[in-house]
């Protein structure tokens, strides 16, 4: 059970009081009646005692109500005095400041609550007490906001650049077939083409150039057949790529598509821009020497994962500055959610089973315009991830030859490619978990790390998928 007890001398009319949770938890707040419910107490883990937290409060003579926020849920101790109220169950102690304090908790007090203070904190869904998360003022908001774009403005794509390393890049005029082959061995699921004869980089192949094209593959009145792709070029793909994305209602709509790159002196936030503007997942940092652009030299690929780290690395011993780096992952508007019982659904998350069809897959990847779908088991716990650099793997023994998309599931598609996992990219680094009480800050840091492009939000224990944030979800917010 919880004690309550006199720990010293607080305030002029307050005294410091102990609170304590012992039935663990990996983050444990406390918010209550004491402090208008405006804010979540830190509570922290007793030496020796993983399961017990406390936290020390001044709290002023009356009758006070109270609730634990652990691991994002708000619970009470039913090992304590509690009382039930319109807004769910609250733990209550109640003093009076006497010569002879004794602090008394009082079994079912009934008590007045700050109903709007309250509401402001938490919601009720289904008679459970939800969502409880600490708040920031708009104006930390935007000075937090307004560093990180002073920060950006005054750093270059140039220091994108790593010592060393290797750029790789295709030729148009190089079959499709043998272009996707590259990209595997590479361990790269994208490149920049190259148009010798405008020498000049021309554009992308992406791993959703593969999905497209074995949605063609595998329809029947496709104009593009298996034979075709040996000498079916990177070129001539783009062009009828082109045509079918510019038919809109039946009518052919001009459409010019340019390369999106930067240079090495852009700004790092005019680079973070054009990424969430065009929706591209990098863009070739070129370098041409001559007024006329012609000899241009590719430099690097920027993604937003590099330019994340830059921040990361700037902010990591002033982290203080940035009020908002110590937001939870869910008091903040960012990604893609589950919705609670009676809430709108605002961004859907889409999310399969393993066993569904990878034709299921991959149409969903298009239509729902994501980089990845969470895999989960009938419980809705995360099982897997499923991200459209996962195709790649079928070009191994050109094993897309011989399969049915609508016949093969996710699962089976997964166990074909794990020989690409663990040569290119861990497995873990592409299932990466985070809870909705992890703050922003842990957040951008693990999303900073190489091949980490987005982090699944799960329930503690249960692996119970909640959400998932991604690259661009951070920087729409940081940018607003």
């Amino acid at each position: 059970m919880e004690s309550v007890r006199e720990a010293g001398g607080g305030v002029t009319g307050t005294v410091l009081m102990r609170f304590v949770w012992t039935h663990g938890g990996r983050n444990v707040f406390l918010s209550g009646s004491f402090n208008r419910w405006s804010e979540l107490i830190p509570m922290s883990p007793v030496e020796g005692c993983p399961n017990v937290f406390q936290a020390i409060y001044d709290i002023t003579p009356g009758n006070h109500q109270y609730k634990f926020c652990v691991d994002g849920e708000w619970r009470h101790d039913e090992l304590q005095p509690h009382s039930t109220t319109e807004y769910g169950i609250v733990n209550i102690v109640q003093f009076n400041m006497e010569a002879n304090f004794n602090p008394e908790m009082i079994p079912g007090s009934s008590m007045e609550l700050d109903n709007e203070a309250f509401t402001r904190l938490v919601s009720v869904s289904d008679g459970i007490l939800t969502g409880g998360v600490p708040s920031i003022s708009e104006a930390d908001l935007q000075v937090s906001r307004h560093r990180i774009s002073v920060f950006l403005t005054t750093h270059t794509a140039y220091e994108l650049l790593p010592q060393s390393g290797k750029v790789v890049a295709l030729d148009v005029d190089l079959p499709v077939k043998q272009a996707f082959h590259i990209l595997f061995e590479q361990g790269i699921s994208m490149a920049p083409l190259w148009d010798f004869s405008r020498g000049q980089f021309v554009g992308m192949l992406s791993a959703l150039d593969f999905i497209l094209i074995l949605r063609e593959l595998g329809n029947n009145g496709s104009n593009l057949t298996e034979e075709e792709l040996d000498t079916h070029t990177i070129s001539a793909w783009k062009e009828g790529k082109a045509y079918l994305e510019r038919q809109i209602d039946g009518h052919v709509w001009p459409l010019p598509r340019h390369l999106i790159h930067a240079g090495p002196y852009d700004n790092l936030k005019e680079v973070a821009l054009r990424i969430l503007q065009y929706k591209v997942a990098t863009v070739p940092v070129i370098h041409s020497s001559s007024e006329d652009s012609s000899f241009p030299q590719l430099l690097h690929l920027a993604s937003l994962s590099g330019i994340l780290k830059c921040i990361c690395r700037y902010f990591r011993h002033c982290s203080g500055t940035l009020p908002i780096l110590q937001l939870p992952i869910g008091a903040i508007p960012v990604g893609s959610w589950v919705p609670s019982i009676g809430e709108p659904s605002g961004c859907p998350l889409v999310m399969l089973r393993p066993s569904a069809s990878l034709s299921s897959a991959l149409n969903l990847l298009i239509q729902a315009q994501v980089s990845s779908i969470p895999l989960v088991d009938e419980n809705d716990s995360l099982v897997d991830i499923y991200c459209r650099s996962d195709i790649t793997a079928l070009a191994k023994d050109k094993i897309y030859t011989h399969i049915n998309l609508n016949e093969m599931t996710i699962n089976q598609a997964l166990q074909l490619g794990q020989d690409a996992y663990s040569s290119h990219e861990l497995r873990s680094q592409r299932c990466q978990m985070c809870l909705r009480s992890d703050t922003l800050h842990k957040v951008m840091e693990r999303l900073a790390n190489p091949g980490v492009r987005r982090l699944v939000i799960v329930e503690a224990g249960s692996k119970r998928v909640e959400g998932i944030v991604t690259l661009s979800d951070i920087f729409r917010f940081l940018l607003g």
